[in-house]
């Protein structure tokens, strides 16, 4: 991997989405870095990458684990070069509805959910002062629009609306700087073959990332 290229962190690699963007990312020209709890999972992407040209690399990190996320951010700066965009698709998800589910799985969920995200921009943030740009990429969710049409996502749903308003929060903190925060908020299931496919969604938000300043802080799909 070449340590010229601009370094795009996607924060819960797996299949779907963040195969996706890591595919797109790459292919504006960015060397990818993923974690995940289960990196083993990225081994065929990883592959199919390495086929154009590209490489992944993975690393084994829980994005509930405040203290292994930061390691592993500076790990990836003093290894791979500056972090230029930070994507967070990391979730967590305990079906029950809001009357049932445990509270300590609420707790858990949330560390992940927006915990991690917050652990991985307060990571990634100063070097981006220090440089004087970069970008934060959060993937929303419909259910922070409207959490009551599957009530047993309610732990998810808080999360949402909690990375929602994370969003929007360090987007005004940036105001007026070349760090731009924004969130992609998919309002459906992501299907192949549909208008949220893994890749159009990927398109979107390769789309927020480079568009001229001032970019909005969220684009509702």
């Amino acid at each position: 991997m070449s340590a010229n290229l601009p370094v795009a962190l996607i924060i819960g690699m797996g299949p779907g989405l963040s195969a996706a963007l890591a595919q797109r990312f790459a292919e504006g020209g960015h060397a990818i870095a993923g974690f995940a709890r289960s990196p083993e999972k990225s081994a065929a992407l990883a592959a199919e990458m390495a086929e154009k040209g590209q490489k992944l690399d993975m690393r084994a990190v829980d994005a509930g684990d405040f203290t292994m996320l930061g390691t592993a951010v500076r790990a990836v700066e003093d290894q791979l070069g500056p972090i230029e965009v930070l994507i967070y698709n990391a979730y967590s998800a305990t079906p029950a509805p809001p009357s049932q589910i445990p509270l300590d799985a609420l707790v858990s969920d949330f560390r992940v959910n927006v915990g991690g995200a917050l652990a991985a921009v307060q990571a990634v943030l100063p070097g981006m002062q220090a440089r004087g740009r970069g970008t934060v990429l959060l993937t929303g969710g419909g259910l922070a629009l409207d959490p009551t049409g599957w009530l047993p996502a309610s732990s998810l749903a808080v999360g949402k609306a909690g990375i929602r308003n994370l969003a929007q929060s360090l987007h005004k903190e940036m105001e007026g700087t070349l760090i731009r925060v924004g969130t992609v908020t998919v309002t459906g299931q992501i299907l192949p073959g549909t208008s949220l496919a893994p890749e159009t969604i990927a398109q979107r938000f390769w789309d927020l990332y480079a568009m001229p300043a001032p970019a909005p802080v969220e684009v509702i799909l």
